[in-house]
This record gives structure tokens, sequence and C-alpha cells, in this order.
């Protein structure tokens, strides 16, 4: 019988699963609410923490937090402008991610 072949392992993951950045960004993801707020990045749009909360109808303040969320886990990047931050979709963490959970999910399953 063949035996499957190796496949080479990406950076931060191991025989003790995804690495932390993997694995802040599928907890960012894990939310319903977080899954909304994403879908409103379509399309290279650029949001201010307010026009979050006013599209998705929640608070600034849970706007707020669920973005820090969404940022940590490299799903969303956002710059300042004076006093406002402004959010968009962090396509290269988006990828970045994508590419050592496939690694792993290809090792493991």
């Amino acid at each position: 019988m063949d035996q499957p072949t190796p496949r080479a392992e990406t950076p931060g993951a191991g025989q003790n699963g995804l690495g932390p950045d993997t694995q802040e960004f599928l907890k960012a993801l894990g939310s319903p609410t977080r899954q909304r707020i994403m879908m409103l990045f379509a399309k290279g749009a650029e949001l201010s923490v307010g026009e979050v909360a006013e599209r998705t109808g929640i608070s600034q303040a849970t706007a707020s937090q669920q973005l820090t969320l969404l940022r940590r886990g490299r799903v969303v990047t956002s710059r300042r402008d004076g006093k406002t931050v402004y959010y968009r979709a962090d396509r290269d963490g988006t990828l970045a991610a994508l590419a050592e959970l496939q690694s792993y999910l290809m090792t493991c399953c």
C-alpha cells in the first residue's frame, strides 16, 4: 500500500496544531455578528466604526469591540485619519491564515 506523501508545514503550524495567528483568525470569524460585519467590507469598502455600527444595527461600543477582534485575527486592517479610524478587509492576513489552515487540514485529514 502506498504511503501518503509528506506535506511541507506552513510556518506557525506544527505537530501541535495551528499557529496563534490562524487561531485568532478562526476565532474572529466564529461570531455571526463579526461575519455580518465582514460582509460590509465586500468590494474593498472602507468604513468607520460609526458606519459599521449603523449598518449592522449595533452600538458603536459593540462595533468597536468586534472590529478589534477582527483586527486581532488579521481579518481587517485599519488606518487613522485624524480622530476617525477606518477599517477594511485585510486580504494578506486572510490569505496567510487560509494557507496555513489548508496546509493543516491537508496534513491532518
